[in-house]
């Protein structure tokens, strides 16, 4: 059956429909660029109309109120739309999924998409996760909590927050207006038995009411101002206070009046700050797009009383669609039934977006109520959308040109490197003992200058020994080696160090018979100084980069931006690393940090908690008495020994901690 024969008897009800193209036709279209800076594409999994056709993978998604109609319109020669016959000549197969109306295929057209990143569809990526505030009215003493993920648990979120500085602004602002408590539930219950407020307390920035300092109807008049100030509702804000200080005025609680009037006065000073582009207070989100060739970007202001609060940008690569079902697309996964996002009142786009009337729907459902979608042609929603268009603009020329920095940096370090292939994924490697006892190492990856943090790992050290960093190398690279099965190689590996560190990576590929790309980079120290420092130049640290095979490193200036990308990948790789060691440092006081060392395990620790009675006395202990515990090498009581005698000062910050409990049991 050919495709217009299998058209004609597709069903004229709500549903979507999936477009399939031969895998192997497809796949240039794979390499050419991925949708939204990662959006490859995948095997589709349906099957063809042939048993013996080769395999088909999804190259486009999309809903209709009517199947057979908006298909038979592809396959007829589109509707206009440029990118349409493109399209038509890949199309082998066509499946389709039959829904109860047309609000459900949108549900199920975002999920579609998420599950086979079809590369002719934008997909709104969903691992950018924006800071938020979280806000649970419904505990006792409720306190706002930065999260990374919107959930839809019952309590509020605010946000997202594009930047750690505008939520750190926010804060700073509810904190003099609406003092709410900041402290975890473990540290107010802590201050609670202690009857002692914090030094919050002391600085105005919180009630204490984990000393009894402020009452439950008081608090939650601040909660709620804090809901109303968060949502922009700064009117109905300012309203119901004026009416509690009125009261407090007439019942003669003066200094009660008077709190309530600097209220007001901090209120709309913070409100004058934000930028007023319309006068007529309506909840509105106004999107904007800019596209350059298959670069697209698109902007959003979230405007709240007429006054923009925050705004987010979305770039998007290798785009084939027309700016209509872009933004069509678009607003259906940002809006979508796991985002849990505010719904204005009215959404206004930038240009006329391909709905059945799907999104109405949706909007509505989530919202409570209707939601309008306008596309402006004159006044002063055209302005805003203009604005909207305007900041999509900037963000698209912003992206280019930090691309361009990127490729640049990338072809600097192969000409400099003498480098096989131009460097686009980097993986860097770090390796960090904790009192040369707990050794941990940590893998990062770059791709074209952008973290992919997915692939992030961490490994403990299991064989080596914890003071001989080489030895520890040795055994990560032999254990990612390993893997190149489920994990393929990258462009270019990079240690932190140098020709020593180096060589440990280049014996472990050459033990495993590959080939790639490797070099070390190390600060250049002056050792002419008494105590070595790291030479500068303009301010700028100096860099040493070890290749493989040359005796002198490459010394590339300190505001070469190769330098710079390597540099960041190994700076992430050290914080990566730092984070690991730290997480295993707060174990500390939860159990014994010698379940951390390698070599004593349980056994020992109970013959020493046996020998000693507590963990203070196997502090205290000398190499000798701990070599006198039944079951205890020498070896293990020098690497107790010396990792208690490291640092005798910072053990006794956590020795109470420590004492309280009995972790030498386990």
């Amino acid at each position: 059956m050919d495709l217009k024969a299998r058209v004609d008897a597709l069903p004229t009800g709500p549903g979507v429909y999936l477009f399939k193209g031969d895998k192997r036709r497809s796949r240039a279209a794979q390499l050419s660029g991925e949708l939204g800076g990662g959006l490859g594409g995948e095997p589709g999994g349906g099957r063809g109309p042939d048993t013996n056709a080769p395999p088909t993978r999804v190259l486009y998604i999309g809903k209709a109120q009517n199947l057979r109609v908006r298909v038979r319109s592809y396959l007829n020669g589109g509707d206009g739309r440029i990118r349409i016959p493109a399209l038509v000549e890949l199309i082998r197969d066509i499946e389709i999924v039959v829904t109860a109306n047309v609000k459900d295929a949108l549900l199920l057209e975002n999920e579609l998409i998420k599950q086979h990143k079809p590369p002719y569809n934008v997909r709104l990526r969903d691992d950018k996760q924006y800071l938020g505030l979280r806000l649970d009215p419904r505990e006792q003493w409720p306190r706002l909590q930065q999260v990374r993920k919107f959930r839809r648990d019952g309590a509020q979120y605010f946000g997202p927050f594009t930047s750690s500085t505008s939520m750190k602004d926010a804060l700073y602002d509810l904190r003099r207006i609406f003092p709410l408590r900041t402290c975890s539930d473990g540290v107010f219950r802590d201050y609670a038995r202690r009857g002692r407020p914090c030094i919050e307390f002391e600085m105005g920035r919180c009630l204490a009411p984990c000393c009894d300092r402020v009452d439950a109807p008081t608090y939650a008049e601040l909660v709620r101002g804090t809901s109303l100030f968060l949502k922009g509702r700064s009117k109905e804000l300012i309203g119901h206070l004026r009416e509690m200080m009125l009261e407090a005025g007439e019942q003669e609680r003066f200094e009660d009046a008077a709190r309530l009037r600097d209220r007001i006065g901090a209120v709309e000073n913070t409100v004058e700050r934000q930028r007023i582009i319309s006068e007529r207070p309506i909840d509105r989100d106004v999107f904007g797009l800019a596209r350059q060739g298959s670069e697209v970007e698109v902007q959003v202001l979230h405007v709240r009383e007429g006054r923009v609060i925050g705004t987010q940008g979305y770039g998007f690569s290798d785009v084939r669609l027309d700016d209509g079902d872009v933004m069509s697309s678009f607003l259906g996964q940002f809006y979508g039934v796991e985002e849990s996002r505010q719904i204005p009142a009215e959404v206004l786009a930038p240009t006329v977006i391909s709905d059945d009337g799907g999104l109405d729907a949706l909007l509505a459902d989530h919202a409570g109520r209707r939601v309008r979608i306008r596309t402006p042609q004159r006044g002063g929603l055209l302005e805003m959308v203009a604005l909207a268009n305007s900041n999509a603009e900037q963000g698209l020329n912003q992206r280019l040109e930090a691309r361009g920095s990127v490729s640049a940096a990338i072809e600097e370090l192969r000409d400099r490197l003498s480098l096989s292939v131009l460097p686009r994924r980097i993986e860097g490697y770090d390796v960090s003992t904790f009192r040369g006892s707990i050794a941990v190492a940590s893998r990062v990856v770059f791709e074209s200058g952008v973290p992919i943090k997915k692939d992030y790992r961490r490994y403990r050290i299991r064989e080596a020994a914890a003071d001989d960093d080489l030895a520890c190398l040795r055994e990560v690279f032999e254990r990612r080696l390993a893997r190149i099965d489920h994990e393929p190689l990258p462009d270019l590996m990079l240690v932190d160090g140098g020709r020593g560190q180096l060589g440990v990576l280049m014996a472990a590929l050459k033990d495993a018979a590959l080939e790639v790309d490797a070099v070390g980079l190390s600060k250049e120290r002056d050792e002419q100084s008494p105590s070595p420092r790291v030479k500068r130049s303009g301010g700028l640290k100096a860099e040493r980069v070890f290749t493989p095979g040359r005796l002198d490193p490459v010394m590339l200036p300190p505001s070469s931006r190769g330098l710079l990308m390597l540099q960041r990948v190994r700076d992430e790789s050290h914080r990566f690393a730092i984070d690991f060691q730290r997480n295993l440092r707060q174990k500390v006081g939860m159990m014994s940090i010698l379940e951390e060392l390698p070599g004593i395990g349980p056994t020992k620790r109970r013959g020493l908690l046996r020998h000693f009675g507590s963990l203070r006395e196997v502090r205290g202990a000398t190499e000798a008495e701990l070599a006198e515990v039944q079951g205890l090498s020498e070896k293990d009581a020098a690497l107790i020994h010396r990792f208690f005698a490291a640092d005798p000062d910072d053990s006794a910050q956590t020795e109470a901690s420590e004492s309280e409990s009995t972790p030498l049991t386990g």
